[in-house]
C-alpha cells in the first residue's frame, strides 16, 4: 500500500503547523519523519493515517482520495488495511496478551497468534495481562498486532523513544520485518539510528516543509499500530 501526501497544509490554533508538504511513502520501504520536537511530524503522521484533517491538499491511498472521506471509509481503512503503534502503546492493559493481539473476545487464531508473539519474543505469554508488560514489551505487542492483522501500512509515532538498548533493537528489526513482508513503515521519529534505517527520510524543520523542492530526501537505499483498531 501507498500513501501520499500533496501539498498538505493544516494550521492549528492560528499556528501554520505544516505547509504544502509532500510526500510518497511506499509499500515494502520505511519512511521516516525526522525533526526536532514540534516540528510536526507527529501531526503529519496522523495526518497521513487519516485521524487529523487537513485544511487543503490531498492525501491518496492507493491512488484513491482519502481526503475526505466519510467516517465509514476511514474506520474500515483503520481496521482492515492500517495500524498505529503509538507512544501510549494503544494497548487494553486490563486485558490479556493475546486479546491484545487479536482484539477479539472469542480469541481469535491461536495458532497465529502464538506465531506472531513468538516472534516479538513474547512467546508463552498469551495468557498474561497486558498490564505487567514493560515498555519494551508493549511495543512490541503493538507490531505483533499489527502482524497478526497482516496491516499494509503501519503508523508508528517515537516507537523506540524510552526503550533500553535491547528492545530499541528489536523493535527496529522487527519494523524492518514487517516492511520486508511488504508493509509502507510510516514513522514519526528524532531516533537517529531508527532513521538510519529507514529507506526515505522526510526532515520536517521550522514546523513545516514548504514545498516539493523542499522536501529533503535525505537518503533513498538502492534495491536489495491509540487503540484505534
Amino acid at each position: 500500500m501507498n500513501i501520499k501526501a500533496t501539498n498538505v497544509t493544516l494550521s492549528i490554533s492560528g499556528r501554520n503547523i505544516l505547509s504544502n508538504v509532500s510526500l510518497l511513502a511506499e509499500g515494502g520501504k520505511m519512511t521516516a519523519l525526522s525533526g526536532k520536537s514540534g516540528s510536526g511530524k507527529t501531526t503529519l503522521l496522523n495526518c497521513l493515517g487519516l485521524i487529523h484533517p487537513i485544511d487543503s491538499g490531498e492525501i491518496l491511498v492507493d491512488n484513491l482520495n482519502a481526503t475526505n472521506w466519510r467516517e465509514a471509509n476511514r474506520t474500515g481503512f483503520w481496521r482492515d488495511s492500517a495500524s498505529f503503534i503509538y507512544q501510549d502503546y494503544g494497548i487494553i492493559d486490563d486485558e490479556t496478551v493475546s486479546f491484545n493481539v487479536s482484539l477479539k473476545k472469542l480469541g481469535g487464531n491461536q495458532r497465529q497468534i502464538s506465531e506472531v508473539l513468538e516472534r516479538v519474543g513474547l512467546g508463552g505469554r498469551e495468557k498474561d495481562m497486558a498490564m505487567v508488560l514493560s515498555g519494551g514489551e508493549k511495543q512490541r505487542l503493538g507490531i505483533a498486532r499489527a502482524m497478526y492483522k497482516k496491516a499494509s501500512v503501519i503508523f508508528a509515532d517515537e516507537p523506540t523513544a524510552s526503550l533500553d538498548e535491547a528492545n530499541r533493537q528489536l523493535v527496529i528489526s522487527l519494523l524492518k520485518d514487517c516492511a520486508n513482508r511488504g508493509a509502507a513503515i510510516i514513522l514519526a521519529t528524532h531516533d537517529e539510528r531508527l532513521v538510519n534505517e529507514c529507506d526515505t527520510v522526510i526532515s520536517l524543520n521550522n514546523n513545516n516543509v514548504s514545498d516539493d523542492e523542499k522536501i529533503p530526501v535525505l537518503r533513498e537505499k538502492p534495491k536489495g499500530c491509540g487503540y484505534l483498531e
